[in-house]
């Protein structure tokens, strides 16, 4: 079988976090690739986003020096909500069924998954990594609790705090952004003047 990560998400922008999450997950899984997905009209997600074509463009910048580091436009070609259930059954009529595919979603967000449409069928074809910083505390019985077929792994990742949030914040106010994102995706929002 062929093993696939899922590292989705709106990467407005992209960071370092992204990619050693990413990284950690390719190494501690075995995975042939991971794909980034860049959502177009994530569900879950109500404030104004950067065009997909921007964010597109800057997940594509950060990746391009990893050879097993992919981008995927899947989400942004489909019209309506980006449900993850409907991308990873596009998936697998692509890769067919000799892949495995594991999404990547950080621990803190698991107590989200309940309100994910489809999850039950969701989580029956698909396997869920989430990762986890070594300072989080995290109880696993939520997820036995809540799916009775659960397929969700845990995974300790280096422990880093950034977000996309704090990098739009640091750029509106003018501050460095140097070392938290990739010198290509730093030139690109400097180009394109984004988050000012």
């Amino acid at each position: 079988m062929k093993k696939i990560g899922i590292m989705g998400g709106t990467f407005d922008p992209i960071h370092v976090g992204h990619l050693m999450i990413a990284e950690a997950v390719w190494d501690e899984y075995n995975l042939e690739k991971v794909i980034f997905i860049p959502s177009a009209n994530p569900p879950h997600k109500h404030d104004v986003l950067t065009s997909a074509k921007h964010r597109f463009n800057m997940t594509l910048l950060a990746t391009c020096s990893n050879p097993h580091f992919e981008v995927s436009t899947i989400e942004m070609d489909r019209v309506g909500p980006s449900y993850t259930i409907d991308t990873i059954k596009a998936l697998k009529k692509m890769y067919g069924d000799d892949t495995d595919f594991y999404f990547i979603i950080g621990a803190d967000c698991i107590h989200e998954l309940p309100t994910w449409h489809k999850i039950d069928e969701l989580l029956k074809i698909c396997k869920f990594i989430a990762t986890k910083r070594p300072s989080y505390e995290f109880d696993l019985s939520i997820i036995e609790k809540e799916f009775s077929d659960y397929n969700i792994q845990l995974l300790e990742t280096p422990e880093l705090e950034i977000s996309s949030t704090d990098i739009r914040q640091r750029i509106k106010k003018g501050y460095s952004i140097q070392y938290i994102t990739t010198e290509q995706v730093q030139q690109y929002i400097r180009k394109e003047e984004l988050y000012l």
